[in-house]
């Protein structure tokens, strides 16, 4: 009995020791469950929640541009100007005259935001797209062979025999505008070539199998010299819209939303400035 009181006391003890241990334990802690709970979570910083924000307000994707031919230099630059800002992102490009774009869109080719060199274009995939933004506006200028040897001044030398002028085909962007302001200024045309689209007519004047054709002013530019350019007066020419839009069947909704967006940022207008587009 004496051995049993002997041990029962000296558990009380230690009970009491232990309880007294805790009590500077809980004061250091706060006190409470309250103290407890917020010492165990995590603490984030207002800088490190807003660059979360930032890197998930657009998401990584691999994606597929249609776009027009006049923009196959400029973009080229922009695509790798994005990639840049936007780790984890890759930006393929599919050039063709704006036609045949349209006709991709139509039977479903896998892409996720398109440009087209026109409106028309863009309008009648009203129900392939989301809502169009013009990031840029073009004009024409007439392409020679470099030095300009057929002294070409106007478009009115165009309608000369003795030339071999070639166009874009009526239903590219570029073939129309340029019917447009020939039928203005009442300028008859018989064309050895229509093309598919206006870097096609380029590579003609370029080679040496036309002397002359109607292209945009930066198709021109970006030949660097190998071909030349008459301009033509405002008041004859046709301005070319560059109208963007996300494509409805995208797989990647933000992201090509995002990329769209861009498109008329600061730091994009100014490359296509630079490149010889003008702002919408």
């Amino acid at each position: 009995m004496r051995f049993l009181q002997h041990v029962r006391q000296r558990r009380a003890a230690a009970g009491l020791l232990g309880g007294a241990l805790l009590v500077p334990v809980l004061a250091a802690c706060g006190g409470g469950s309250t103290g407890t709970t917020a010492a165990a979570a995590p603490t984030v910083s207002a800088s490190n929640t807003t660059s979360a924000s930032a890197s998930s307000s657009v998401p990584a994707a691999n994606l597929t541009v249609l776009a027009a031919a006049s923009l196959t230099d400029v973009f080229k630059t922009m695509g790798a100007q994005y990639a840049k800002a936007h780790p984890g992102t890759k930006v393929t490009f599919s050039f063709a005259g704006s036609q045949e774009l349209a006709a991709q869109v139509r039977q479903g080719a896998p892409a996720d935001a398109l440009v087209t060199a026109d409106t028309k274009t863009m309008d009648g995939l009203k129900a392939e797209t989301g809502t169009p933004t013009v990031i840029a506006t073009n004009e024409l200028v007439i392409a020679t062979a470099p030095g300009n040897p057929h002294k070409i001044d106007s478009l009115k030398d165009l309608s000369d025999p003795n030339l071999k002028v070639v166009l874009a085909a009526p239903e590219v962007p570029a073939g129309r505008y340029s019917q447009e302001i020939l039928d203005k200024q009442n300028i008859t045309v018989e064309p050895v070539s229509l093309e598919p689209n206006v870097r096609a007519v380029l590579s003609k004047v370029e080679l040496g199998e036309a002397d002359a054709g109607l292209v945009y002013k930066t198709d021109t530019t970006a030949a660097k010299g190998k071909v030349g350019s008459v301009a033509i007066p405002p008041d004859q020419n046709a301005i070319a819209s560059y109208p963007a839009a996300t494509l409805k069947a995208t797989k990647n909704p933000a992201a090509a939303d995002a990329f769209v967006r861009w498109l008329s940022s600061p730091e994009a207008q100014k490359t296509l400035q630079e490149a010889g587009f003008q702002q919408p």
